[in-house]
């Protein structure tokens, strides 16, 4: 399934429902869930069957401050807030038609997610984050038991043919492949911009060097910026050709084998590739973390589905409170990005599937 190009908080929004980590956030709405306060303050949407308060609403908002606090200054933005009530009503909505399998299945899903977050931050730092958004740990499993619930329950509504048929539409992007590459970034070792061309002329140097015999990975330790691969002779190897981005993947899908490639521009600079194996994965090869990724993303598609096409009718009416500053999050976050999103790779991250959900698609 391609990546959708939409704004960078609606991608970040949507995609969380795929990638199911730490970084999702879950519905906000009325909370049924444990450890449940009674709430008196006013009421901020009206759906068929429940309402949004603003304590909730405020919540929701502090949720994000804590588990993802790079968006959070998208915060002042109102059309995000309208998109981030419109998710809680879905997700909400959505929760009181899952069966008690989902229910429990997420159960444990929540548990284990809330110690790998601890055992990342460490106790002490865990317990300060949540301070600091004025947040208990009950608030944060009762967010996560909310959207993995939902997950779960659309995952169930999958079928082993939908998967197939998914695999089936999207088979290259399954194919094993092998491959070797030096890249030469946009910017230089410093992380300053190179001038116009400069790194074009450098790709075309490598391309030499390696057309006349010299060896790989001596070229790549030499010349590469690509950290995760230039010490092992710039090999990637048995990745699936989906988990790239479309110009790196095309050339590995097609190269001539053991052929060194004219440079190949990406986002992240230019490529000299050689493929050194490419191999056909047939659906009952298919690795389980990769069907499980299928799952996931046609789970989070009918979620997608549902907040196009069905949620405006089930909203009767909506008063967010506006916020003070609602032209454009702070500068450095614009829309244009690397994969058509603003989620840019950390610095230093620049293999071709930086940025890119690792679901095998």
């Amino acid at each position: 399934m391609p990546l959708r190009n939409k704004k960078a908080w609606k991608t970040f929004i949507v995609s969380i429902t795929a990638v199911l980590s730490m970084s999702m956030i879950a519905a906000c709405g009325n909370d049924k869930t444990e450890g449940a306060k009674e709430d008196n303050s006013k009421v901020i949407v009206k759906y068929k069957g429940g309402e949004i308060t603003e304590k909730e609403f405020d919540l929701e908002q502090r949720m994000i401050q804590f588990m993802s606090p790079e968006y959070a200054q998208f915060l002042q933005m109102d059309e995000f807030k309208e998109y981030l009530a419109k998710q809680g009503v879905a997700y909400e909505y959505l929760y009181a038609k899952a069966d008690d399998k989902a229910k429990e299945a997420a159960e444990k899903q929540a548990d284990d997610l809330l110690k790998q977050q601890k055992n990342g931050m460490g106790e002490d730092q865990f317990k300060a984050a949540l301070e600091t958004q004025k947040l208990t740990e009950q608030d944060l499993k009762n967010y996560m038991l909310r959207v993995l619930t939902v997950m779960e329950h659309e995952k169930n509504q999958v079928s082993e043919e939908d998967i197939k048929k998914d695999f089936d539409a999207n088979k290259k992007d399954y194919t094993n492949i092998s491959v070797r590459h030096v890249l030469v970034s946009f910017k230089d070792a410093e992380g300053k911009d190179r001038p116009e061309g400069e790194a074009l002329k450098i790709a075309k140097e490598v391309e030499n060097k390696l057309n006349k015999g010299e060896d790989f990975a001596a070229v790549a330790k030499e010349y590469s910026q690509d950290p995760a691969s230039k010490d092992k002779g710039g090999l990637i190897e048995n990745k699936p050709a989906g988990s790239w981005v479309p110009q790196f993947k095309e050339k590995a899908l097609t190269l001539e084998l053991n052929k060194i490639s004219a440079p190949v521009e990406t986002d992240y600079g230019y490529h000299v590739m050689k493929v050194e194996k490419r191999e056909e994965v047939a659906y009952d090869k298919l690795p389980a973390d990769q069907k499980e990724g299928i799952l996931n993303e046609l789970a989070s598609a009918k979620i997608d589905n549902f907040m196009q096409n069905e949620l405006n009718d089930l909203i009767e009416s909506m008063d967010l409170p506006k916020s003070e500053n609602t032209d454009k999050p702070a500068e450095g976050t614009g829309d244009e990005q690397k994969d058509g999103t603003t989620d840019k790779p950390a610095e230093g991250d620049q293999t071709p599937d930086a940025g890119k959900e690792d679901t095998g698609k």
